[in-house]
């Protein structure tokens, strides 16, 4: 019995702990016309195992597109495109991703997201962080054009939840340790 318990653990250990944060693209408004996706994703760490998703209508889609395209707002090489009204993107891998809305003018108009993500991290014992809110303070009321308004700033609490999840992770692979090796 006590090799199936050592085995276990073992297993436990071997096993990858992937915990991620699921983003919703442009919080409240969505993906829509008149958001500032720049601003929206400036105080956000993407990392391995995070999600995001795409809640749109029906005269938007999301096309995932090279770096040329997401530049020049075209989908002429596009490298996955998504209908529908809501479509959930897997952050597998580190690198850079660009999405466009491929409706005419939509791209141009603001409806383009780049996101860097990074390699998932350890816990490394240090505390979590909260994210700096953004640093452009807000227009002064009057000047906003009708249907540009932008959303609240983000409280940082996805990040905060990440490094929570992780840090917890952490914790249930020394206590696998600990009992593997006092129970050998």
């Amino acid at each position: 019995m006590s090799a199936v318990v050592k085995a276990l653990f073992v297993l436990l250990l071997a096993a990858p702990v992937v915990y991620g944060v699921q983003y919703t693209v442009g919080d409240t408004s969505g993906w829509s016309s008149g958001v500032d996706y720049g601003a929206w994703t400036s105080d956000k760490n993407f990392t391995v195992g995070d999600t995001l998703v795409f809640s749109y209508d029906t005269s938007h889609k999301v096309d995932e597109v090279s770096k040329d395209d997401y530049d020049s707002c075209t989908a002429s090489n596009v490298i996955k495109s998504h209908g529908g009204t809501t479509v959930t993107i897997d952050l597998s891998k580190p690198g850079t991703l660009y999405f466009i809305c491929p409706t005419p003018g939509h791209c141009s108009g603001g409806m383009k997201l780049k996101v860097d993500v990074t390699e998932a991290s350890t816990p490394s014992g240090s505390p979590p962080t909260t994210p700096a809110s953004s640093s452009s303070p807000p227009p002064p009321s009057g000047s906003s054009s009708p249907g540009t308004a932008s959303p609240p700033s983000p409280s940082g609490a996805a990040s905060i939840a990440n490094s929570m999840m992780k840090l917890a992770a952490g914790g249930s692979v020394v206590l696998a340790t600990l009992l593997l090796h006092y129970m050998g």
